[in-house]
């Protein structure tokens, strides 16, 4: 899940405006960042290694540190820990802790199938990206819009204002995140586009997801605090 995780930090913003935005989106695509770590120490190694080749049911990788049961532990505590002497508020790190099991939560629905540690251990997740990625895609539209529905009826009863070009612009992302996905859902864009085979350096596959996840908190980070507070 993309769009789905980002959704879920902007509503504990919402509630915790004195906190940061940054720790609230970090946390909520934590595991995710960690796979792209993990990946360049070369134990979570991701294929195909172009971009160009891959899409969401062809993408291949173990996501033993960054996304299993048993790991997911201590990167719950360390985000406790984080937001605890952040903040110096315990429920800021408690929310931190519910963004990084969300993300967990999420994936169990819509996402590459996960286990206990390693992939002789159980199961944890559906794993629809290989078996059914449309219906993942679908799951994750529905708590995408469910989720900035709320965001926004809850804005509106606190008195928050936001001019049609700001929301306009928050909306947009999410909405690219949706089909951006669905644009490489089983079909490459090598194959959609016929692009020849080629390596310039700035086509792989690792440093391009990079790039989009860091490219979508810095965007979120600057246009959600954007608001204005009506008077009562």
């Amino acid at each position: 899940m993309l769009a789905g995780h980002y959704a879920t930090a902007l509503v504990a913003y919402q509630k915790y405006p004195k906190s940061s935005l940054l720790y609230f989106l970090i946390a909520s695509q934590l595991q995710d960042l960690l796979w792209f770590t993990f990946h360049y120490l070369g134990l979570e190694q991701t294929g195909p290694s172009d971009v160009f080749d891959t899409t969401l049911s062809n993408m291949a990788v173990n996501m033993l540190y960054s996304h299993d049961l048993i790991p997911l532990t201590a990167w719950l505590i360390i985000v406790f820990l984080c937001g605890k002497l952040l903040f110096k508020e315990t429920k800021i790190g408690l929310v931190g802790v519910a963004l990084v099991l969300g993300h967990f939560i999420l994936d169990f629905f819509s996402g590459h199938p996960h286990h206990i540690f390693g992939l002789d251990t159980g199961n944890i997740g559906l794993g629809l990206y290989a078996s059914n990625v449309f219906l993942a895609i679908g799951i994750e539209a529905v708590a995408t819009v469910g989720i900035l529905w709320y965001f926004f009826t809850q804005e509106s009863k606190n008195g928050v204002q936001r001019t049609f070009k700001n929301k306009a612009s928050i909306i947009g992302l999410f909405i690219f995140g949706i089909v951006f996905m669905l644009s490489i859902a089983t079909t490459s864009f090598r194959e959609l586009l016929s692009i020849p085979e080629f390596d310039l350096g700035f086509n792989s596959n690792v440093p391009t997801l990079i790039l989009t996840y860091v490219g979508m908190i810095l965007y979120l980070n600057y246009f959600v605090p954007k608001f204005k507070i009506r008077n009562k």
